[in-house]
C-alpha cells in the first residue's frame, strides 16, 4: 500500500508540473503572438533599408509577432532596392502595414509602391502619396510625363507613352504594370495607381481613403492599432485575424550591418572609398614595400567595389575613371609634357559625373567631392610635371654625364696617352697635349673606359 501511494503522489505531481508547464507556455505564447514591431523606413530607399525590411520581415516570421507596422517617410528610391522590399512584403507569413507618418511625412514614388503591396495601408493627417513617375536611367532627360488615359481600355499606360521614346515607353509601361497588380492584389484603385505614374498625381491622406488608396487615417500608433483590431486578411492563400488589442509594440532598432550598409552605399562614400583603394594600391607600387598604402588600398578598393556593385552605377563611368587614373600616373612615371595628365584629368572628371546611373538626388555623386578629387589627382601630376622639368634644368651631379667639366690629376707625363686619377679612381685617358706629371687637367668627354682630357686653364 505504502508503495502504491508513492506513486499515486509521483504521477499527480507530474501531472500538476506538465498542465502548469502547458499553461505557461500557452500563456508566453499567446503573450508573444501579439506583439507588434514597428519599424521606421526614412530618407531615400536604397540597398541598405532594403536589406533592413526583407531581415526584419524574415526575423518576425521566425518570432511569430502579430503585425508588423512600416512607418514610412521617403521620397521615393531605387527600383531593385523598392522591389526587394515588396517582395519580402508579398511572401510575408505576418502580416505588415504600411503607415505613412508622422505628420507632414510623405510616401512618393517608390514608397507609393511599398504602401499598394501592403495589407493595411494606413496615413497620418497633413501627409502626401504619389509622385510614381519613374525617373529616367543613365543620366538622360526625365522621361515626359505622358497624357491622362482617356478611356478604360487605355489604362496599360501604352497610349499614355506614345510621345516617348522606346526605352522611357518601356519604362512606364512596366511601372504601370507592376503598380495595377499590387492595386488589383490588394484590391485598391487601380485607375488612379495609374494616373500616380502617368501624371505624377499626388494625393492627400484623406483623398487617398476617399478614393480606395489607403484603408485608414490614424493619428497614432495606439490608433492605427485599435482601427485594424480584429480585421480579417489574406496572407498567402490563407486568412488571418489580427488580434491587436492591448498588444505589446516593439520599436525594432537598426543593427550594426544596417549602419555600415547605409553610410558605405552612400554614393559619395562609396565613390571616396574607391578612390582611397586606387591611389593607395598605385602609392604601393611607386614606393614597394611601404605596406600601409597597400593595405588601407585594398582593404578601402573592396568595401567601394562591394557598395558600387549594390548600387546603379554606369561601367562606362567607372572605366573611364580607372582609365583616367591610369593616365595621370603614366604622366607621373614617365613624363609626357602633360599629354597623359590633362587627358587624365578630362576622363577622370568625365568618368565621377556619369558614374552613378540615376537621376535620383538622393543618389548622386556631389560634384565638390569630384572637384576636389579632380584637383589633387591634377596637383599631383603637375607635381611631378615639375620635378621632372626641374631635373632636366639641372646638371648631372654622378654618373658618366657628371664627370664631363671636372677635373683630374694626372699620375705620369705623356703626350697621347696614359693615366688620370678622377673621383677617387684611376682612369685611361688620351689627350693632344702634353701633360705633366701632377698636374690638374680637365675632362671634356668619356669613351668608353678613357677619358678625353687637357690642360686645365
Amino acid at each position: 500500500m505504502i508503495n502504491q501511494k508513492i506513486r499515486t503522489d509521483s504521477c499527480l505531481k507530474i501531472y500538476v508540473i506538465l498542465v502548469v508547464a502547458f499553461l505557461l507556455g500557452s500563456f508566453a505564447t499567446a503573450s508573444y503572438g501579439k506583439d507588434v514591431w514597428l519599424v521606421e523606413l526614412r530618407g531615400a530607399i536604397g540597398p541598405a533599408s532594403s536589406d533592413f525590411i526583407t531581415n526584419t520581415l524574415s526575423d518576425a516570421a521566425d518570432a511569430g509577432v502579430e503585425l508588423v507596422v512600416i512607418r514610412i517617410n521617403t521620397p521615393g528610391g531605387l527600383d531593385l532596392a523598392m522591389r526587394d522590399i515588396i517582395f519580402g512584403i508579398l511572401s510575408s507569413p505576418v502580416p505588415v502595414a504600411t503607415w505613412v507618418a508622422p505628420n507632414g511625412s510623405r510616401a512618393a514614388s517608390a514608397g507609393t509602391y511599398i504602401l499598394y503591396a501592403s495589407h493595411i495601408a494606413a496615413m497620418a493627417p497633413a501627409t502626401n502619396v504619389g509622385s510614381s513617375t519613374p525617373v529616367s536611367i543613365g543620366g538622360g532627360p526625365s522621361p515626359v510625363l505622358p497624357a491622362a488615359p482617356q478611356d478604360d481600355g487605355d489604362q496599360n499606360g501604352e497610349s499614355a507613352a506614345a510621345g516617348s521614346s522606346a526605352m522611357e515607353k518601356k519604362i512606364i509601361n512596366d511601372a504601370v504594370a507592376y503598380i495595377k497588380s499590387l492595386a488589383e492584389l490588394r484590391d485598391r484603385n487601380s485607375e488612379w495607381a495609374v494616373q500616380t505614374v502617368t501624371e505624377a498625381a499626388n494625393l492627400t491622406a484623406s483623398e487617398a481613403l476617399d478614393l480606395n488608396v489607403i484603408d485608414i487615417i490614424a493619428e497614432s500608433i495606439d490608433d492605427l492599432l485599435s482601427q485594424v483590431h480584429g480585421k480579417t486578411l489574406v496572407l498567402n492563400d490563407r486568412e488571418v485575424t489580427l488580434d491587436v488589442d492591448e498588444s505589446n509594440v516593439i520599436i525594432v532598432e537598426p543593427d550594426w550591418r544596417y549602419e555600415f550598409l547605409a553610410l558605405i552605399t552612400d554614393p559619395n562614400v562609396a565613390y571616396i572609398l574607391l578612390m582611397i583603394g586606387l591611389y593607395g594600391i598605385i602609392f604601393e607600387f611607386y614606393n614597394p614595400g611601404l605596406g600601409i598604402p597597400g593595405i588601407v588600398g585594398v582593404i578601402c578598393l573592396l568595401i567601394g567595389a562591394y557598395a558600387l556593385q549594390m548600387l546603379p552605377i554606369n561601367y562606362v563611368g567607372l572605366a573611364l575613371i580607372i582609365v583616367g587614373i591610369g593616365l595621370m600616373t603614366a604622366e607621373a612615371l614617365s613624363p609626357s609634357f602633360g599629354v597623359f595628365g590633362i587627358g587624365g584629368v578630362i576622363a577622370f572628371v568625365l568618368g565621377s559625373v556619369i558614374l552613378m546611373d540615376t537621376d535620383l538626388p538622393a543618389h548622386q555623386i556631389s560634384l565638390p567631392i569630384i572637384a576636389a578629387f579632380a584637383v589633387a589627382s591634377a596637383g599631383i601630376f603637375l607635381y611631378a610635371l615639375t620635378a621632372v622639368l626641374r631635373m632636366h634644368s639641372q646638371k648631372a651631379v654622378s654618373g658618366v654625364e657628371a664627370m664631363i667639366g671636372s677635373t683630374a690629376v694626372a699620375l705620369e707625363d705623356f703626350e697621347s696617352s696614359g693615366q688620370v686619377r678622377a673621383s677617387s679612381e684611376i682612369w685611361n685617358a688620351s689627350s693632344n697635349e702634353t701633360i705633366k706629371k701632377d698636374s690638374i687637367v680637365q675632362i671634356i668627354d668619356v669613351d668608353g673606359l678613357t677619358l678625353k682630357i687637357k690642360n686645365q686653364e
